[in-house]
């Protein structure tokens, strides 16, 4: 590894760091900078935006915004408490269980906003310690992203491993991730379960209650939305979101079902053709334009490719939502669902991005470094993942940048979905704003981000969830495939 290399990766990762410091759309925004000293400065070829994937989850985002400003999301999550509040001493287990379904869902984590203050309501009115439900189901909301059929995280892994030889489906990904990251979920919330001292044990929390204001403001909120009318229009709602995530099930799972259509393509091999003046013109630029030429460009038939199904239906779901439902766009763009997908779409751009120019500039070396650790310990690509999700808050954004470079190290696409779930590691530093509001939300005080910032309560819930996902899925991708 030369100087120049080591001074430009230092580089990248100064723009991530930097980025996730001042978070939001700071993340992709600042990696543009580091983006920017590669190619003004290194004169380094850009890499490629991540188009596809960026296009996916503008539709997938659009059409939960939708959701949500139709009052859509306020019914699932009031049949979310009906089952927590009916189950109160099980809310350990069930709360993450929700949050969990909910991402599936709707593709996004940021579900916890408003479920989070029912789950601390819940906890405390059964004298349960808060921490054990509200942390393990904090990282649960984060983790059933690698779970959600129209999650970035898991369409990119999808439309990258076909373009790299691995041919896969958004169903077959999910039949590893979800009992996998059910079995770490689960596995969290039994570490949980007796977590910490218990309310009229512990002697911080004891202490508080002796402030009467301070006693008020813990018992006294009632935290619900069982008190909300749910109108038919947004059962409608839910109906044609569900409606949509089934048709794009069934093209992911019946392929042959997709339609065709005429397209025009270069003739593999074909040279350039000399035509008038002498002008050379390439035999891709002559498909470009529709002219069908002998031995050079053909009319073929094609079959319509997953990731424009997913923005079509997506798309076509957020219109019905707003035609039949009478959803606002403009409630929808103020949304937190909305607000969210757009950072994520702006972290992801600007992040894989900025990797792609650089592992793309060294691809050769890259492979020459990593090939003999790789070929040896394959599974060793998860810890990768994990440490980059640990700088970048972004699942989708860790497979659109080092997926490809993990298929150019040789490593297999089934060991590759085995580790798909370490891509989360962003609760190991404290910054992600579903983790921050989770503390906020807990009115006792015993869910924490400590003195020293990792001892904080989301680490254990977090290490242990994350470990136990990826060895499943490691093992049941491996027996699969």
């Amino acid at each position: 590894m030369t100087i120049t290399m080591i001074i430009q990766l230092l580089i990248v990762l100064l723009a991530l760091y930097v980025g996730s410091r001042y978070g939001s759309l700071a993340l992709g925004a600042i990696s543009g900078i580091g983006l920017a000293i590669l190619v003004f400065g290194f004169g380094m070829k850009p890499g490629t935006p991540p188009t596809d994937v960026i296009y996916i989850i503008i539709a997938a985002v659009t059409c939960a915004g939708i959701l949500q400003a139709s009052g859509g999301m306020d019914w699932l999550i009031q049949l979310a408490e009906r089952l927590l509040r009916k189950h109160p001493d099980r809310i350990t287990f069930l709360a993450p269980l929700c949050t969990f379904f909910l991402t599936v869902l709707v593709g996004t984590g940021h579900v916890v906003y408003t479920i989070m203050p029912i789950i601390v309501d819940i906890a405390i009115k059964k004298g349960i310690r808060p921490e054990r439900p509200c942390a393990v189901a904090s990282v649960a909301a984060q983790v059933g992203i690698t779970c959600s059929p129209i999650a970035a995280a898991v369409v990119a892994f999808v439309t990258i491993s076909n373009s790299n030889g691995f041919d896969i489906t958004i169903p077959q990904v999910l039949m590893i991730t979800i009992p996998s990251c059910l079995c770490g979920i689960i596995a969290a919330a039994a570490a949980s379960y007796k977590r910490g001292l218990d309310l009229d044990k512990d002697p911080e929390f004891q202490k508080k209650l002796q402030d009467p204001e301070q006693r008020e403001y813990i018992y006294g909120g009632n935290a619900t939305t069982l008190d909300k009318k749910i109108d038919r229009n947004a059962k409608m709602a839910v109906y044609i979101f569900m409606a949509a995530l089934a048709v794009i099930v069934f093209f992911a799972v019946f392929p042959s079902m997709l339609p065709s259509y005429k397209a025009i393509e270069a003739i593999k091999g074909a040279d350039d053709i000399l035509i008038g003046d002498g002008t050379a013109i390439k035999a891709s630029n002559l498909a470009k334009i529709g002219i069908v030429l002998e031995g050079v460009t053909q009319e073929v038939s094609k079959t319509l490719k997953m990731n424009l199904v997913i923005q079509i239906i997506m798309i076509s779901a957020a219109a019905l939502m707003i035609i039949v439902c009478k959803a606002s766009p403009k409630k929808a763009v103020a949304g937190a669902v909305w607000q969210s997908g757009m950072v994520a779409v702006v972290a992801i751009y600007g992040i894989a991005w900025l990797a792609d120019t650089y592992f793309a500039n060294y691809t050769n070396e890259m492979k020459a470094m990593l090939t003999d650790v790789v070929s040896a310990h394959k599974w060793t690509i998860a810890i990768v993942f994990f440490l980059v999700s640990v700088l970048i808050n972004s699942q989708g954004a860790v497979v659109v940048a080092f997926l490809p470079l993990a298929y150019s190290l040789g490593i297999p696409g089934p060991v590759l979905l085995g580790v798909l779930p370490s891509v989360y590691g962003y609760f190991f530093i404290p910054n992600y704003p579903s983790d921050i509001a989770t503390v906020n939300f807990d009115r006792t005080g015993t869910t924490v981000i400590g003195k020293y910032l990792l001892n904080h309560s989301f680490m254990m819930p977090g290490l242990i969830s994350v470990f136990v996902s990826t060895i499943v899925a490691y093992c049941l991708s491996n027996l699969i495939y």
